[in-house]
């Protein structure tokens, strides 16, 4: 008896410190994820020139960009930034974790149950605020107002954090002048081993992209102290011209679409991209055809 009897209290025991699961709508259910939460810095091992220096310019290859794109990136004027307009403009959500910033990650939950409500992140760079639901709320109809960040929700797959944004403005593939349009969604998935941050985003764009674009970051968990956490930007007239000048380049004129091609000895058609030049079998195209070769 004295030996049930002390089994009996190991059971309640340890009943008592398991987390409360109930089949009730609503009811408190332990999360399966990990804690992302803390201060973040990227680590630029991956695509760096790209994502440091900037890309050159018309060099869109392994993109999977269509031919509208295409044509919008070889319209595009570098000096449009100067345009006060375009000065302080806001990365969207599917680009913004691509250059240098510090990323803030923390969990909203409600204070009674407990339950996690949203996961909050703050992004340095153009001070970006952003909030991936987590309560199963449903995402706005089509023609809601679209935002920098998008809407977000997000579920726990295992240790994995999905993400799917809709809801985004028009921004950038590639900041060389690759667009990609406020049609575009956005899949996530944030994966952590520790003190490494793995984040992974599929983005599909039924306008500029013609296959879904897959890339990844990395990110290192930082105490930062004195890191800048903020992005003062204020636009100022930097060139004297009309106020309805929008810096351009018509069809056939811009001056740089061999410049990058020559540099490196490659046909011009590999810098021009499309979803072909992705795949390790155009290599084999680059071998063969001449350097001269155009699109």
């Amino acid at each position: 008896m004295r030996t049930a009897g002390i089994l009996g209290l190991l059971i309640l025991g340890v009943l008592a410190s398991a987390p409360a699961f109930s089949q009730s709508a609503g009811a408190f259910v332990a999360s399966p994820g990990l804690d992302l939460s803390g201060n973040w810095a990227p680590m630029f091992h991956e695509d760096q020139p790209e994502r440091i220096p900037g890309p050159p310019l018309v060099d869109y290859a392994g993109l999977p960009i269509s031919d509208g794109a295409r044509q919008f990136a070889l319209s595009w004027d570098a000096s449009r930034l100067t345009v006060p307009e375009h000065q302080c403009r806001v990365h969207v959500v599917s680009y913004i974790y691509r250059g240098p910033l510090n990323l803030r990650i923390w969990e909203e939950k409600d204070p009674q149950s407990q339950r996690l409500i949203a996961i909050k992140q703050y992004i340095s760079t153009y001070e970006q605020w952003r909030t991936i639901w987590m309560d199963d709320r449903p995402h706005p109809p089509e023609n809601a107002p679209h935002t920098f960040m998008g809407f977000s929700t997000g579920k726990w797959e295992g240790s994995t954090l999905t993400v799917y944004t809709t809801h985004i403005k028009q921004g950038w593939v590639r900041r060389n002048g690759l667009p990609q349009s406020d049609k575009a969604t956005l899949i996530e998935h944030f994966l952590r081993h520790g003190d490494l941050l793995t984040h992974v985003s599929i983005v599909t764009d039924p306008v500029y992209l013609t296959e879904p674009l897959i890339k990844t970051q990395n990110f290192r968990l930082a105490v930062q102290e004195g890191a800048n956490w903020l992005y003062p930007c204020d636009p100022v007239v930097e060139v004297d011209r009309p106020a309805d000048v929008v810096p351009n380049y018509l069809p056939g004129e811009n001056p740089f679409i061999r410049e990058f091609a020559d540099k490196y000895h490659i046909p011009p058609a590999a810098v021009l991209g499309g979803a072909e030049t992705m795949y390790p079998e155009y290599r084999l195209k680059l071998k063969s055809g001449p350097a001269s070769a155009s699109k």
